[in-house]
């Protein structure tokens, strides 16, 4: 116990808070188990260390345990919470529970025998929280915590504090908007290095190491993520390493499955299931006519999960289409629903259509938008695709 409160004094007294997640506000710290999934690489350790520094600045009653670390190997996670409780703990911190491989049942017997103990933990994006342990469906409550937003990454190489704007503040004033944040910053100046380089907070230390960093975590994501948590034998990595290199290629894909199947060898049964299990791990998005309620059907289309595993993946591919689309998906589809929809590009909560284009497209018709790259400010349906990093 004391190596680890050292541990946890040593971590949130050496490191500091760069970037101030808009997640953290979003999150009811009341509650008493909450589980915060993400994408490796993007802050989730950071995020657990900004939140005890921020809320729980005396280490006293407050724990980071890293379960990677051995010791749980031979030491119950339900037994060291019983332990840090009756010491007078009230919040502990578990890093990548998904190690731990009987995380579900301590969950829930801590939930139970501990009322007064407060539990905050992350893990893999395809960890099966709720799915398979009814017992935890209301007692944890799940967050995600997406790579920065273009509104984020702009905040920390401009030392502003621009506020986040929900997606219809942005249809009713984005001509007030964008122009009371060019008079502070030029947006464009910064977009292009975003969507390289500007999803994932590896820029902060490791610029020059970004690709490597990057294309380390998505073969981890595949490698465990994808293959070890869905019980896939690891002889049937290369198929969806190919898989995802073919997607990244032709994305946006209008995916033909029997074409796939070939490509890589399979079935089409498996196709479909292995692009689950890629979405999941939030490795592409898949865009659907009904939107989720066809999970089980072939996509409209498939896109790369963010610019910057476009960027990593296939930097070769330099079209301008394929990046404004892949950027508006990832940045819309936080906060809101996308469904493909005939004539244009994106239907956006079920009555916004959208096309997605370069500095002369135009809406189609009163009723629709259009989101444009490489200008400052808008007018009429107008809207410039920057401003859409903005929505957290």
């Amino acid at each position: 116990m004391e190596y680890f409160k050292e541990a946890h004094i040593n971590l949130t007294n050496n490191s500091s808070s760069r970037i101030r997640r808009q997640l953290m506000d979003e999150i009811n710290w009341n509650d008493r188990i909450i589980g915060i999934k993400g994408f490796r690489g993007v802050g989730k350790t950071s995020f657990l260390l900004d939140m005890l520094r921020e809320k729980h600045p005396t280490p006293k009653d407050s724990l980071y345990i890293n379960l990677n670390s051995f010791y749980f190997t031979g030491r119950r996670i339900s037994g060291f919470a019983d332990e840090f409780y009756k010491r007078g703990g009230k919040l502990l911190v578990l890093d990548q529970i998904h190690k731990y491989p009987e995380w579900a049942e301590e969950l829930n017997e801590c939930y139970d025998k501990l009322p007064g103990l407060k539990i905050v933990f992350t893990a893999s994006p395809v960890l099966r929280i709720h799915e398979g342990n009814e017992s935890l469906k209301n007692k944890v409550n799940i967050y995600y915590l997406p790579g920065l937003s273009f509104r984020e990454y702009l905040n920390y190489h401009t030392k502003q504090n621009f506020k986040n704007y929900s997606f219809d503040q942005i249809l009713e004033n984005h001509v007030e908007i964008a122009s009371n944040i060019i008079k502070k910053v030029k947006p464009l100046a910064f977009f292009n290095d975003y969507l390289k380089h500007g999803y994932f907070p590896y820029f902060l230390d490791r610029k020059v190491y970004f690709t490597d960093d990057l294309l380390k975590h998505i073969n981890l994501a595949l490698e465990i993520d994808v293959t070890y948590l869905n019980q896939i034998e690891l002889k049937y990595l290369s198929k969806l390493r190919k898989l995802l290199y073919i997607v990244a290629n032709e994305v946006p894909l209008s995916p033909n499955v029997s074409k796939l199947s070939t490509e890589i060898e399979t079935s089409r049964a498996t196709v479909m299931n292995y692009l689950r299990y890629l979405k999941n791990a939030r490795l592409i998005n898949m865009l659907y006519t009904n939107g989720d309620e066809e999970l089980q059907k072939k996509p409209s289309k498939i896109y790369l999960h963010n610019t910057n595993f476009l960027n990593t993946v296939v930097p070769e591919n330099h079209d301008n289409a394929t990046y404004r689309q892949t950027f508006f998906y990832n940045q819309v589809v936080s906060k809101n629903n996308l469904k493909a929809v005939e004539n244009y590009d994106f239907c956006v909560n079920d009555k916004f259509f959208f096309n997605v284009g370069g500095k002369y497209i135009e809406a189609v018709d009163k009723t629709s938008y259009a989101a444009s790259d490489r200008i400052e400010v808008g007018h009429g349906n107008k809207i410039p695709l920057w401003l859409f990093g903005f929505l957290y």
